[in-house]
């Protein structure tokens, strides 16, 4: 098995969904996850607040330095994540196709360099 992110891609100039249309998303990820744990290839996921609300941490000659907001300006944001483990990438991308009807949203899809230890 390998593990891979799942990024939740958005543009920050997106219209935000209105709350009926927003409990239906929900429900549609809530489902997607509740298969993913059915088959055990859950292993983490959450939605992640505006990216107005991170704080950035670089060292500087050995100094923490401490900025508020973004890190970078992109076209696109992430949203939320999910970490997923499955056979392959095929089935990495089966997940996504299900996890972008459900969100919405355009899904990044990238394995992580070291597979974990079993």
């Amino acid at each position: 098995m390998t593990r891979y992110l799942m990024s939740v891609c958005y543009s920050p100039d997106a219209t935000p969904p209105t709350a009926n249309e927003l409990e239906v998303i929900m429900a549609d990820v809530t489902e997607v996850h509740r298969q993913l744990r059915a088959e055990g290839s859950w292993v983490f996921g959450g939605g992640l607040h505006d990216p107005s609300t991170a704080t950035v941490v670089t060292s500087q000659d050995g100094t923490a330095v401490t900025t508020d907001g973004p890190f970078i300006d992109s076209k696109e944001v992430i949203g939320g994540l999910s970490i997923i483990d499955v056979a392959d990438l095929d089935a990495a991308l089966e997940w996504a196709e299900r996890t972008s009807r459900a969100t919405r949203c355009s899904i990044e899809v990238r394995p992580f360099v070291d597979d974990h230890p079993e």
